[in-house]
């Protein structure tokens, strides 16, 4: 029975530990997105406003 709960335990641990990197994956790709768009924009002003 204890060794029940440990497969289990284990298979909880490495979903827990790849959502986790994949979350901090994503989290990386959207802030970098989110500066290179601040920048464009912010590089643009003059020609947005006259």
């Amino acid at each position: 029975m204890e060794e029940r709960i440990y497969k289990v335990m284990k298979g909880a641990g490495a979903t827990n530990i790849a959502m986790g990197v994949i979350t901090m994956v994503l989290g990386i790709a959207t802030g970098i997105l989110l500066i290179i768009t601040g920048a464009k924009l912010t590089a643009g002003k003059s020609k947005i406003l006259l």
